[in-house]
């Protein structure tokens, strides 16, 4: 995969980092791309994207001054493992479920310095009690240790935390099989403690230790099986517990319906029982308890307590680690917990001055509106929440920041609300489109697939074609796919949906087609590497269906001869027919289908072996949707316009199935069908083989019931061709009244 480093925009004086405009355009740092470049030091707060690690070895003599460290996707840890910054402060990153014992031990040792560790919100699989220790051990000056996903801490390793790090106030062991729970007593430094998600703890014995922590200020047990006898106890036993978050707590919330709480003076309990923002008021003064957003109000406050800082960023950030996970579980019990409570919260959370919040808080947005993935349906009333709230101006001002995890989950979440209607109208009056467009020239591939991903949704009806042409998203469309041609299937699938669609309107469709874009060559290119199973199935659909959309205006345009001409696009959507995927070979039969419209394709497929494919097709698509029947009967119509196809189309046994498919109760299947059948009538040699294989009766039975006017007339026509004066001495008065309806009409 590709790697890059992204540097922060402003340099102390003095100072100069020498980057090429070569080198930003490449879209990755590898050890060949950063030999030119002047490395004297990394800034202080530097994003790893990616880098390889020959890359990393390079860098790391290099950035002895790094500070802060923020790494995203999957394969950083190798990378991270060649880095000796020894003044490392603070690293943190997701996708870590790569990250090994033996890595984080190697970072640890290497990095005595850090004071903060963050790993998730995905699941560090790979990381046990053992590497904590070794955290522990190497890392004496840890203030701060979030991770998500580890499968057991145990008391080894909670202890080594308490005998080693003696400044250590903040700890999040989130989504864990199993916490030493009588250990976690011993975090007597602790301040601010989380176990969301977490499971099989022992609620009394945690309850016991927990509420005697002399430090424990805010507590997180949100998403856990918590009972109320534990909840009671933290809030009347705990000296100094301010805070108790518990959201989405089912055992609880049950239990609470029968048996009502008491207030505890002094303390404040979070749940989805009593309105969030009025329960984070109580922490404030009188001024505070008529304002709506009480987290916003904080934040425009001007002399403000540092304890009480702590502990509203701390729950800025518990919201949007909870929220995020509870949007990604769709609970439909949820429902109105979101439109009274949960968008507006997002909403906030997309405010905060916190970026891995403000990201999250995206990220969940992008969630919690989609209700149906597989089908993309969004919850509109949700969707209209946030466009309400001033959600998209918000989004917008996310997606233009220069920070790339904000863009890419900003342009997420727009990708995802667009598939209402009234929030694209929106977006794109709020110059949504423009923003979009450029982000999909982003060289960070993550940002450029969300961006394309919003171009895909948004180019879905005829509304936004030409404003996305306008705004240069073609172009920048063709280009992602030359940038990531290959192991990047989520953005390829986006830039080619988006293309497929754009593909459908005429005056798109030219300009996705010219040489400037080069769309036909990508997307040929795309079509080949299916071919050598380098993307997914999904991808080659996409790319097919985009190749029948640019083909299918006719004569308007020349972008179907443009198509054949492309070397190797029909001999690719040949092989396509022959795909396990049964959406690939639909969309491949239909590209064919149009393309056989050009005399020079039609040729060109049957050389490419496209009478073999199409009439296996057809054979084997009796059980198949009616999409690809019809799309499979659809090429079989326009290839027998040639003399040498139509006779070999009948000798490779393609009557039979068009014949098959002619007794289709669905319009569409035996109209194609009859199409298909009367050109291959022209033929003396067919025209027999219709007979023989019993399809006379189909034909008259289109004619005198479909609904159809082009089933009957096609089906008409090919009896008309069929039959000399010996056949209608063997069909009678049938013949007789089929010519007195083709009189008639």
């Amino acid at each position: 995969m590709s790697r890059r480093v992204r540097q922060k925009r402003e340099h102390s004086r003095g100072e100069k980092t020498n980057v090429s405009s070569e080198t930003l355009d490449c879209g990755s740092l590898t050890s060949a791309t950063i030999s030119g470049v002047d490395w004297t030091t990394l800034p202080d707060d530097t994003v790893i994207q990616l880098f390889d690690t020959e890359a990393a070895v390079s860098l790391s003599p290099r950035c002895k001054n790094l500070q802060r460290l923020k790494f995203h996707a999957a394969g950083s840890a190798d990378a991270l493992v060649s880095l000796q910054a020894r003044e490392l402060r603070e690293i943190s990153g997701d996708f870590c479920r790569d990250i090994t014992d033996a890595a984080l031990s190697v970072i640890a040792a290497r990095h005595e310095m850090l004071e903060s560790v963050h790993f998730g919100p995905d699941a560090c699989e790979r990381i046990s009690s053992d590497a904590i220790k070794a955290l522990a051990y190497c890392c004496p000056r840890l203030r701060r240790l979030w991770m998500s996903g580890v499968k057991e801490v145990n008391g080894d390793a909670i202890n080594a935390l308490v005998e080693h790090c003696r400044k250590l106030k903040d700890v999040g062991f989130i989504e864990s099989d199993n916490i030493d729970e009588v250990a976690l007593g011993n975090l007597n430094s602790v301040k601010f403690l989380s176990v969301a998600g977490t499971r099989n703890l022992k609620w009394g014995s945690a309850a016991q230790v927990l509420s005697r922590l002399p430090c424990l200020v805010c507590l997180d047990i949100s998403r856990t099986d918590v009972n109320l006898s534990a909840i009671t106890r933290f809030l009347s036993s705990s000296q100094n517990l301010k805070v108790v978050c518990a959201l989405n707590c089912p055992v609880f919330e049950r239990e609470v319906d029968s048996n009502p709480m008491q207030s505890h003076k002094g303390k404040v309990l979070l749940t989805f029982l009593n309105d969030i923002f009025k329960g984070v008021t109580s922490l404030f003064a009188d001024n505070s308890k008529n304002v709506t957003d009480v987290l916003q109000y904080w934040r425009r406050t001007k002399n403000r307590d540092k304890n009480l800082d702590e502990i509203v960023v701390w729950i800025e950030w518990i919201f949007s680690y909870s929220l995020l996970r509870i949007a990604e579980n769709n609970l439909k019990e949820l429902d109105d917990f979101w439109l009274t409570q949960g968008a507006a919260v997002l909403l906030s959370l997309l405010r905060s001055s916190q970026e891995e919040v403000q990201e999250r808080a995206a990220t969940a947005i992008a969630t919690f509106v989609v209700i149906d993935d597989e089908n993309a349906t969004v919850d509109c009333q949700r969707a209209e929440a946030i466009l309400r709230g001033d959600g998209i101006r918000l989004l917008l001002d996310l997606a233009r920041s220069c920070q790339e995890g904000l863009q890419s989950e900003a342009a997420k979440a727009i990708a995802n609300l667009y598939i209402d209607s009234k929030v694209a109208k929106a977006v794109a009056e709020s110059g949504g489109i423009n923003i979009l467009a450029n982000l999909a020239k982003s060289i960070n591939r993550l940002v450029a697939e969300e961006a394309a991903g919003g171009l895909w949704n948004l180019s879905v009806g005829d509304d936004h074609k030409g404003a996305i042409a306008e705004a240069g998203g073609i172009k920048a469309l063709v280009d992602l796919i030359f940038k990531w041609s290959s192991n990047t299937d989520g953005l390829l699938e986006h830039a080619t949906g988006a293309l497929a669609n754009l593909g459908a309107d005429e005056k798109c469709s030219m300009e996705v087609a010219v040489a400037v874009a080069g769309g036909i060559h990508a997307l040929a290119m795309l079509l080949a590497l299916a071919n050598l199973k380098e993307c997914k199935s999904r991808t080659w659909k996409i790319a097919a269906r985009a190749l029948a959309n640019l083909a299918a205006h006719g004569d308007s345009n020349s972008n179907n001869a443009a198509i054949g001409q492309e070397a190797g696009a029909l001999e690719a959507l040949v092989q396509l027919t022959y795909s396990q995927n049964e959406a690939v070979r639909q969309e491949a039969a239909g590209a064919l289908w149009n393309l056989s419209f050009d005399d020079k394709n039609r040729e060109a497929i049957a050389a490419a072996g496209g009478v073999e494919a199409l009439v296996a097709l057809a054979q084997s698509s009796s059980s198949a949707s009616r999409g690809l029947q019809e799309r499979a009967a659809g090429a079989l119509w326009g290839l027998p316009v040639s003399e040498s196809n139509s006779i070999a189309i009948g000798r490779q046994g393609g009557i039979a199935p068009l014949i098959a498919l002619a007794c289709s109760n669905i319009e569409d299947v035996h109209e194609t069908a009859a199409g298909a059948l009367w050109n291959l009538a022209f033929h003396r040699e067919n025209a027999l083989h219709i007979v023989q294989d019993g399809g006379v009766k189909p034909l008259i039975h289109l004619c005198s019931s479909s609904v159809s006017k082009m089933a009957w007339f096609m089906a008409a026509l090919a009896l008309v061709y069929m039959f000399d004066v010996r056949y209608v001495k063997l069909l009678g008065a049938s013949c007789q009244y089929l010519c007195v309806r083709m009189l008639d009409s």
